[in-house]
């Protein structure tokens, strides 16, 4: 850091002497913390847990194992997840829900303190949804940005060291060039929020499996996205070291007849992001987006057979947890076991990451279906 200001120093005095005008280099305290955070999130054979939803979404899952949704049995689910003896050996983040992060586990000891105590980095969701967005085909766009700044300086002193901000992009409703912009521009202040609280930005504008598109037209829309928001990035000055991406993968549409192999979602994905992502990016964190558990984990293995500029990885919610909350079924007394379902899951994932996957082991469950159409957190 001491270097890149003595730097920045020495281009405004040679600027001044030759009359050019000075060239403005980014450096701020955080910069170097950014880029650490940012790899060890993106270490080898770990990936993301996804626990950011919701009260309501979250209370959706638990009343599909007939729970009530309180904040004593969210408490409960979550303690579940984050006190998983060996999490750590697979999970190199977990994102939280605002609720979580401020929150004691039934023995008294906070969230984020079990997380860290397994080498697991504590995120953040910090947008605040989707709502109807004016003079559109039906589409959303991302509240938030209000209070932002302020909002993630607590989520930092709170233990937070990476933040998540989920837009949406929908391939059924066209998508129009205003909801494309939209979605780029308020992921873009957002990062560059978020990089100047601390927090290593997730940047996640997702193309919902919403429609009966080919995959030929998910790419078509998924390049046009992350061309808008790569473009917003650079202008909002966002330093491409110290950001996660969490794009969907590139895939038929859930509605479309023609189903393609691990081996084509994998082509494809791989042809947009080295189109779209520079290198500079460490790494590359795949949503399942109502993929089932074992097709999120095939598509996963099949991207990492070859070399990547950047760590190929996942950040799963419903393809890490699905089987979790079916095992645990809200009692006491399968508490454990729920564990075992998410170290299993992780552990796929985590050799998926490496390209070590074998699916021989997975039962009929793991493939059954996630997707919810228009699903929101």
């Amino acid at each position: 850091m001491a270097f890149a200001l003595k730097q920045a120093a020495a281009q405004t005095v040679a600027a001044k002497a030759t009359g050019r005008r000075a060239v403005v280099v980014r450096a701020t305290k955080y910069d170097d913390e950014l880029i650490q955070t940012a790899g060890k999130i993106a270490s080898k054979g770990r990936g993301i847990l996804a626990m950011d939803e919701s009260n309501a979404t979250c209370g959706k899952r638990l009343e599909s194992i007939g729970l009530e949704n309180t904040e004593d049995n969210r408490r409960t689910y979550r303690e579940l997840l984050v006190t998983t003896p060996g999490l750590g050996q697979y999970i190199s983040g977990a994102i939280m829900f605002e609720e979580t992060l401020f929150q004691n586990t039934s023995s008294g000891k906070k969230m984020t303190e079990c997380l860290t105590e397994q080498g697991i980095v504590p995120g953040i969701k910090v947008d605040k949804g989707l709502v109807p967005l004016a003079n559109s085909n039906g589409e959303s766009w991302c509240m938030g940005l209000d209070g932002l700044d302020k909002r993630c300086e607590e989520y930092y002193k709170a233990g937070a060291r990476f933040a998540k901000w989920r837009s949406v992009v929908s391939i059924a409703a066209g998508p129009s060039q205003i909801a494309l912009r939209d979605c780029a521009y308020g992921l873009a202040r957002y990062a560059a929020i978020a990089q100047n609280a601390g927090l290593v930005p997730i940047v996640e504008p997702e193309v919902l499996l919403d429609g009966d598109h080919d995959i030929d037209r998910c790419l078509e829309v998924q390049e046009a996205i992350w061309a808008e928001t790569f473009k917003y990035m650079a202008d909002n000055n966002v330093m491409f070291e110290g950001i996660l991406l969490k794009p969907a993968m590139v895939t038929p549409g859930a509605d479309s007849k023609a189903k393609v192999p691990p081996e084509t979602v994998a082509k494809y994905t791989l042809k947009m992001l080295r189109r779209r992502v520079p290198p500079a990016v460490p790494g590359i964190m795949f949503l399942s987006g109502g993929q089932s558990e074992l097709e999120s984990t095939l598509n996963l293995n099949a991207m990492n057979q070859s070399p990547n500029p950047w760590h190929v990885s996942f950040s799963y919610a419903r393809a890490l947890q699905n089987s979790v909350l079916k095992t645990w079924q809200g009692k006491p007394e399968n508490f454990k076991a729920g564990q075992e379902a998410l170290l299993k899951r992780a552990k796929a994932n985590s050799l998926a990451q490496m390209g070590q996957y074998d699916p021989s082991n997975e039962s009929a469950e793991a493939a059954e279906r996630t997707y919810e159409k228009g699903y929101k957190y």
